[in-house]
């Protein structure tokens, strides 16, 4: 799918003054449960185009590009946050008139996923049935930042975020892939046309800001998944030098509550994108276990 069809199949929620773009793969179905995809950054809910299809036959999916990110508003006049992030995707869910999804999310959408969690532990009033994180800095401790995203945040960011070009972006993209996966010259270019809608490659240094949001409230989003008390699974491309293997060793020292861990040794940081057959038949499996282990008689 190409983008401009993924632009075609989506529409419109505004909130507070500002559009914000979502696909929603079956408006108004109410036979499927409710998928909810949270997508990373700097790219935006197309990150989902390859496991779309398929998801879509088993869930009604909706994803939305996060404010800054997509096709969404990108105003430059934001103070861009976690927390600010998850609210949008509350208030789009409650405009959908939908209270209970399953999660799936990746990289900076993992912390968002964290931060919706965290609030669903304390009586908030959307429930998550289950949770599927991919490759993302859950702990930032274990985040191990490349050289553009420091740059970014630093006090050069701007000046830093202006000198940035398609080749520099092409390089960087695809450094965090695995050897095998490596994105196709069409595949960039599609990613940063989208990027550079409304101008959203100038605007990166003000969306990376979440990397403080992540050591400021680090303890809240590790309780936020220990005390979850669905199912939970993680899907990592071991290959990622951001977040792959090193990643779910923490994950394993820092979680102690059940979870499912599926480890793709070959890929790298976009393991929907890498592999997408292994990703969508992980978390199938998943969920249908989950399901069997419900229907066992305690």
């Amino acid at each position: 799918m190409q983008p401009q069809q993924w632009l075609s199949n989506g529409k419109i929620f505004e909130h507070q003054g500002h559009q914000l773009f979502y696909v929603d793969s079956n408006p108004g179905c109410r036979h499927k449960p409710v998928l909810l995809l949270i997508h990373g950054f700097p790219t935006s809910s197309y990150d989902w185009q390859k496991i779309w299809a398929q998801l879509s036959e088993h869930y009604r999916c909706i994803a939305m590009d996060m404010l800054g990110f997509g096709y969404s508003d990108k105003p430059k006049r934001h103070s861009y946050s976690i927390h600010g992030q998850a609210d949008l995707h509350e208030a789009l869910l409650q405009h959908l008139n939908i209270n209970k999804v399953h999660l799936l999310a990746h990289d900076y959408g993992d912390t968002v996923a964290q931060e919706l969690l965290a609030r669903a532990n304390s009586g908030g009033i959307t429930g998550y049935i289950s949770a599927c994180l991919l490759n993302g800095g859950l702990f930032p401790e274990a985040h191990q930042a490349r050289l553009v995203q420091k740059l970014l945040l630093s006090p050069a960011g701007f000046l830093i975020n202006k000198l940035m070009n398609y080749r520099q972006f092409c390089r960087s993209f695809s450094a965090i892939f695995g050897p095998e996966t490596q994105p196709s010259d069409r595949e960039l270019r599609d990613l940063w046309q989208i990027l550079q809608y409304k101008n959203g490659n100038r605007l990166l240094y003000k969306l990376i800001t979440y990397m403080h949001d992540r050591r400021q409230y680090r303890q809240r989003w590790i309780d936020a998944l220990n005390k979850y008390p669905g199912p939970l699974l993680l899907i990592n491309g071991s290959l990622d030098p951001v977040s792959g293997k090193h990643m779910v060793d923490r994950f394993r020292q820092l979680i102690d509550r059940p979870a499912d861990i599926v480890e793709l040794g070959k890929v790298g940081h976009y393991p929907q994108w890498e592999a997408p057959d292994s990703v969508v038949n992980s978390y199938l499996s998943f969920v249908e276990t989950e399901k069997d282990e419900q229907l066992i008689p305690s």
